[in-house]
């Protein structure tokens, strides 16, 4: 968490930028024809930086891991399957291992959403780094917003990867194509853009371990909430109802959980009722729409937080 984000700066920025040489400076190049060459910069040195610490590779592996381990335990499942089992049953054991591997998998990309973030700024501004970029005439929301597509794109990747990778696997295996896929996948990338965009909005302000703990904190809330509002319409208790509603408005997080488990719920497990991985309380699309909202009103504070800052 306490490490230079860049360190050294030439390992991200060519040594033209960083010293000056060659009638150019980093201030230069970044203001350069405008914003939009600032917001592709700082998206290039976030991926670069994140390679460079290996965060990369360790997400890369990590996930491998995962879906390795899914795969194995898929196919395992298969060859155990008795010739007798009705088609229809054996469509909803692989639906069913393939809600198991979301939810898991929807865990481990808010981890990481929280986690490879939280030092974004907080970190560059406690080494001294900051000074580097975020002088006149450089706009710091560009670096902001810089920031935020870099990681976003690392996700998106991620969500692809992990989530993805299950749905790839069932259908390698045993042909079973998950139900919405796309809706499904959408709205899990949402939840950690969601995460990763709050992140940032608090590392404006707040050191690295706190803003990655003020992140999850929110998250568990949501989480927590989450099975308060499902319990509330099992057993129609409208005060646990609302407190789970309002624990989604102060982190949509596991809303946005619950209406992807939603779509690709196998039959037999919708008509089960609650599990850990779908939900009798099903988010709207107006909530859905809420938390889009959330997540570009928490970037645009970000930027604002971070224009008004201090260094």
């Amino acid at each position: 968490m306490s490490d230079k984000v860049f360190e050294p700066a030439e390992a991200i920025v060519p040594p033209e930028i960083v010293d000056g040489s060659g009638g150019s400076s980093i201030v230069a190049v970044v203001s350069g024809p405008g914003a939009v060459r600032t917001v592709i910069l700082m998206a290039r040195m976030t991926f670069l930086e994140a390679a460079r610490r290996k965060i990369l590779w360790i997400a890369a592996i990590a996930g491998a891991a995962f879906v390795g381990l899914f795969w194995a335990g898929l196919h395992s499942l298969l060859q155990g399957m008795s010739p007798k089992v009705p088609p229809v049953n054996r469509q909803e054991g692989i639906g069913m291992m393939t809600m198991m591997a979301l939810y898991a998998g929807t865990m481990m990309t808010s981890l990481m959403s929280a986690l490879i973030s939280c030092d974004t700024i907080s970190g560059e501004i406690a080494s001294g780094t900051i000074h580097a970029i975020a002088t006149k005439p450089v706009n710091r929301w560009c670096l902001v917003l810089g920031k935020w597509i870099g990681f976003v794109g690392m996700l998106t990747m991620y969500v692809l990867f992990i989530e993805g990778g299950a749905m790839a696997v069932g259908w390698i295996e045993a042909r079973h194509i998950t139900p919405h896929s796309g809706a499904a996948l959408s709205l899990i990338w949402l939840q950690a853009v969601l995460l990763i965009t709050g992140t940032i909005a608090f590392s404006t302000r707040l050191s690295a371990l706190t803003s990655g703990a003020c992140t999850l904190g929110l998250y568990g809330l949501a989480f927590v909430g989450g099975w308060i509002e499902q319990f509330g319409a099992i057993r129609h208790v409208a005060a646990c109802v609302n407190l789970g509603i309002l624990a989604s408005l102060v982190m949509p997080s596991d809303a946005l959980w619950r209406r992807a488990a939603f779509k690709v719920q196998p039959p037999l497990l919708g008509a089960a009722g609650v599990s850990p991985f779908n939900s009798s309380a099903v988010p709207s699309t107006a909530m859905v729409v809420y938390a889009a909202l959330y997540a570009i009103l928490a970037l645009v504070l970000a930027q604002i937080l971070f224009e008004r800052r201090d260094l």
